[in-house]
């Protein structure tokens, strides 16, 4: 069978329409290719660009990663004025970080903290004396209430479960699906109405998520001393990724005026822990005063939900 050819002008034969027809097939896919590769190699870029100047820690990378607390004591700051702890006399070890301790005790707080102002001071001089008086001491997360900020970090025995998007960040404690919500780049609210965990607003400051919080209600406490506060506490908090992310490192600053003769800071750690998703687990039941120990009472809500 003859093949088909075309003539130019001059009217002379040209190639065989086939052979041309291919040619123009195989330009095509060679542009084809190169846009593709451009194409590739821009996505490529865009998205190391996109990885490098991604704000702040990545604290949520999958839903099996929690954050365990090491302790569930405020670590003193290298210098400055400092969180309470334990009085020297009645020396407290942690059951979280010693859990064979031999001598467990309740915690005595140190009364000549100077960041105590007198009425503050009074205070815990009175839950020493039930610590000291052999009597039972329970604390706020023993009894299933929410235990405030910065006390939030002093959750221990299981992890703190992060949940990240561009306008929240959400903070949940697995043990009672105790829940904080911070909100991303946007200022406080002009009077803000308090509540168990405060209002918090954040932002990323180059490797760190920087929580600011007002408006905590008084019925918490700032730690497991049951040291009080005032409606004028303030508490920043900075989390990072220390130790090639297997750690993650908070550093507390604290004001209150109404409370304290001056702020001080503190500091706490979580390790990063690969157990599966949140689990539930609930703190109300089965959790009274069997022993009528003379316990703080459980929440208890007026009227259902439903």
């Amino acid at each position: 069978m003859p093949t088909s050819r075309i003539s130019d002008s001059g009217g002379k034969s040209s190639k065989p329409m086939c052979q041309l027809a291919w040619g123009q097939i195989l330009r095509q896919v060679r542009v084809e290719a190169l846009v593709a590769a451009v194409a590739c190699t821009a996505v490529a870029v865009i998205s190391a660009l996109a990885e490098d100047a991604a704000p702040g820690p990545n604290l949520s990378p999958n839903n099996a990663t929690g954050w365990l607390a090491q302790d569930d004591e405020f670590i003193p700051p290298p210098s400055g004025p400092g969180p309470v702890t334990f009085d020297p006399a009645h020396p407290y070890i942690s059951f979280y970080k010693f859990p064979r301790n031999p001598k467990p005790v309740f915690r005595v707080a140190d009364l000549t903290n100077p960041i105590l102002q007198p009425w503050t001071r009074e205070e815990l001089r009175k839950a020493n004396e039930r610590a000291l008086s052999g009597k039972v001491v329970s604390i706020p997360k023993e009894r299933c209430w929410p235990v405030g900020v910065p006390a939030f970090l002093l959750y221990p025995a299981t992890p703190v479960y992060f949940l990240q998007t561009p306008r929240q960040v959400s903070m949940i404690w697995m043990q009672d699906h105790q829940a904080r919500r911070v909100y991303l780049n946007v200022p406080h609210t002009a009077n803000p109405k308090p509540s168990w965990f405060g209002e918090s607003v954040g932002r990323y400051e180059g490797d760190a998520l920087v929580v600011d919080t007002i408006g905590i209600s008084t019925k918490t406490f700032v730690d497991n001393y049951k040291t009080p506060h005032t409606e004028q506490l303030h508490v920043t908090e900075r989390f990072r990724l220390i130790e090639d992310g297997k750690t993650m490192e908070v550093n507390v600053r604290v004001e209150d005026p109404g409370a304290f003769t001056m702020p001080w800071n503190a500091i706490q750690r979580y390790r990063r822990v690969e157990q599966g998703p949140m689990m539930e687990v609930v703190c109300a039941e089965n959790n009274g005063d069997h022993f009528h120990h003379d316990l703080d009472p459980m929440p208890q809500a007026d009227k259902p939900d439903f």
